[in-house]
């Protein structure tokens, strides 16, 4: 009796894991690709493969690539049949994370468009900071009086490839090369509470513990097996 006792006990909590396993939600495709839409109300620079102005309207962001801490992002038509751009971008870090999309922008000359600086998916503290070509991040730097990402290959004309090795450097408006850590925010030392925690789609902890519990059902039965022998 005190066996079977011990076995449903067991089998009750192996249950109750395994269904909170099956009904765990799964991240969805827009937080592994941080897919945005984002509208402007006037046009804006982006940096890039084809980098251009964009005229004031709708366009949708998302991460095409990811290596380390640079990424390359994508920005497209509101419907996502039209790739504007494809840029260099690398992880910037920001204290007060909020639930909305936030896009930074750098001072723009007189009769310019503003140039995008960062972008931020909604309840992240790590957002991309735009890497733009070398001569263009000078002309940029000397607009906002302070350094600038860049890269010294033709961003007009490198594939995506490229894109992955290119190097990265930060310039000032003298044209000057600087740290990169005099543009991009060095990540915070902060302990993790169970709101800052990231939402993840891997189960292996539930399912090693479902396992932890299949074993102690297993030795419970034996050494009350013994006990009766």
């Amino acid at each position: 009796m005190k066996k079977m006792k011990v076995l449903k006990v067991f089998a009750t909590a192996l249950c109750l894991v395994t269904a909170f396993i099956l009904s765990t939600p799964r991240a969805g495709a827009d937080e592994w690709n941080k897919k945005t839409k984002v509208t402007f109300s006037e046009p804006v620079e982006v940096p890039g493969v084809g980098a251009q102005i964009l005229p004031a309207g709708t366009y949708v962001f998302r991460l095409f690539d990811s290596q380390s801490n640079r990424n390359i992002v994508q920005i497209l038509s509101e419907d996502e049949k039209h790739i504007y751009t494809t840029a260099i971008a690398i992880n910037n870090y920001r204290m007060n994370p909020t639930d909305e999309t936030v896009m930074r922008f750098r001072e723009r000359g007189v009769g310019q468009p503003e140039a995008i600086r960062a972008w931020f998916y909604p309840g992240d503290r790590f957002g991309q900071q735009f890497v733009y070509p070398r001569l263009r991040a000078i002309e940029l730097a000397k607009i906002a009086d302070e350094p600038v990402l860049a890269t010294p290959i033709e961003l007009a004309t490198a594939p995506v490839e490229a894109l992955r090795t290119a190097p990265i450097e930060a310039v000032t408006p003298a044209g000057e090369v600087v740290e990169v850590a005099q543009v991009v925010q060095p990540a915070q030392v902060e302990v993790a509470s169970a709101k800052t925690l990231p939402q993840t789609s891997s189960l292996l902890p539930l399912i090693a513990l479902a396992g932890l519990l299949s074993l102690g059902a297993g030795f419970a039965a034996r050494s009350l097996s013994r006990r009766e022998a």
